[in-house]
């Protein structure tokens, strides 16, 4: 009996260590490769960026004078129409100072300036006295945009900035201007700057009473990094970007390498990188979110163009 007992244990023991060498074999084969994640990237790229203030508009004759008339009496006839170009000295208004009992030559309002017409307030049989502005006429020669600006950006405003303007009039054009004046106070109910733009290339198709979208540059930068604002990941407080590099281990594969990030300006969602990139780095754009320091990555679009190894 107890041989035959012996004889079973060693059976085990044979039966059991062929098994773990078993295991043990299936377990050695070599690590299957990392997964490569699909991303997108973009060319950090040097060049310039505008900071800009967008606000609205009226353009509006650069210089415009009222015609009153020398004495009072009643209107008896009017000699231009709105819109009506003038000379200087141009008969506007006639005004009779005629009273019951005497009777007078009609005085005639003469423009005080070549222009347009551009308002008329009186009506024929309508009294008017001398303080009284039957016309008024603004020159055509120069037109000027007035536009509103909230108290918090006025640190930001001084003449000779420049400006862009768009009308719905002129779709796809843009026509440019520059900061002339500044009021020298704020509106104390809507706290708001009045700012004044010279227009400098009207081309004689903008007319006084358009309304425009303005932008106003108020800071520019030459010769520096700029990638989409979408490039940036912010985690724990740590601002950084994915960099595509090739693999020093895998010749022919790519992996990302994380550089911490200082931005400057954002605008419209172009951003000025500071510090941390530099010009011609392939950076993540789309597909960043679960990647990591050393992360093997396939780049499937190169600046919104489809790379040869999605093809």
């Amino acid at each position: 009996m107890n041989k035959l007992l012996i004889a079973a244990a060693a059976a085990s023991i044979i039966i059991l260590g062929s098994c773990s060498k078993g295991a043990a074999t299936a377990a050695d084969p070599a690590d299957p490769a990392p997964t490569a994640f699909a991303v997108a990237t973009t060319t950090a790229q040097k060049g310039q960026i505008s900071d800009y203030l967008a606000v609205s508009g009226d353009i509006v004759p650069a210089s415009s004078v009222d015609a009153y008339p020398d004495i009072g009496g009643k209107v008896t006839s009017i000699l231009v129409e709105l819109g009506t170009r003038v000379q200087k000295d141009q008969a506007l208004v006639e005004v009779d100072p005629s009273r019951p009992g005497m009777s007078y030559v009609p005085s005639q309002v003469k423009s005080p300036i070549a222009g347009m017409v551009v308002s008329i307030p009186v009506e024929v049989g309508g009294t008017v006295g001398p303080a009284v502005s039957v016309a008024r006429i603004a020159s055509t020669d120069s037109l000027e945009l007035r536009c509103y600006v909230a108290e918090r950006f006025v640190s930001k405003m001084k003449p000779g900035l420049p400006a862009d303007l768009g009308l719905e009039a002129y779709p796809g054009r843009t026509f440019r201007a520059v900061v002339r004046e500044l009021s020298p106070v704020l509106d104390p109910v809507s706290r708001t700057l009045e700012v004044k733009l010279a227009i400098r290339d009207a081309g004689g198709v903008l007319k006084s009473g358009m309304f425009a979208k303005v932008k106003i540059y108020t800071e520019e930068k030459s010769g520096v990094v700029v990638v989409p604002q979408e490039a940036i990941v912010r985690r724990l407080g740590e601002s950084f970007a994915f960099v595509v590099v090739d693999d020093p281990s895998k010749p022919g594969s790519t992996i990302v390498r994380k550089r911490s990030v200082e931005s400057g300006l954002l605008v419209d969602d172009r951003l000025e990188v500071t510090e941390g990139l530099a010009p011609g780095d392939q950076v993540v754009v789309r597909g960043q979110t679960l990647l990591d320091e050393g992360a093997a990555v396939n780049v499937v679009s190169r600046d919104g163009q489809a790379s040869a190894a999605a093809k």
